[in-house]
């Protein structure tokens, strides 16, 4: 169990997730094949060459299951009770085959259950690509607002 328990949680601290993972062909098309979203945007070279992007999108839900997936170490792994939400997901910018994604997370809020039993804590997680040569930065690729029930360690037994 490495995730962290309601008390460890501070509002407006921010936790970098070392892992990363590179998206994959087949985890763009497993991804589509599962959740039966065949949108040729995400599976089909030729139809997306002739979009704006010019290739491939990776879907955007697979963007957003990754952040969330990227932060459980750090964050709630063995230490959560539920997912209570995930609010306000924006993607400001395209995810390819071949990018590299990590996370941040940041506490932006948290609170005890009105019987004081557990708490509910509200994390801002972004998540990046690596940035290629031509760019400064590393680009925000999706962000969101993520709500857990989370365990407090008193009650953890």
């Amino acid at each position: 169990m490495t995730g962290l328990y309601y008390e460890a949680f501070e509002v407006g601290e921010t936790i970098e997730h070392e892992k990363r993972r590179t998206v994959s062909e087949s985890d763009n098309q497993d991804f589509c094949d599962m959740t039966m979203n065949q949108q040729p945007l995400h599976l089909d070279a030729d139809f997306a060459a002739d979009t704006q992007f010019g290739e491939r999108l990776v879907n955007g839900l697979y963007t957003t299951s990754l952040a969330v997936g990227l932060s459980i170490p750090d964050t709630t792994d063995g230490t959560i009770v539920a997912n209570l939400s995930y609010d306000d997901v924006e993607h400001p910018n395209p995810v390819f085959i071949g990018d590299t994604i990590y996370a941040q997370s940041t506490v932006t809020d948290k609170r005890e259950t009105s019987d004081g039993d557990r708490g509910v804590v509200t994390m801002r997680v972004e998540a990046f690509k690596v940035a290629d040569e031509d760019d400064e930065e590393d680009p925000l690729v999706c962000e969101f607002d993520r709500t857990v029930l989370s365990l407090k360690a008193e009650n953890a037994d």
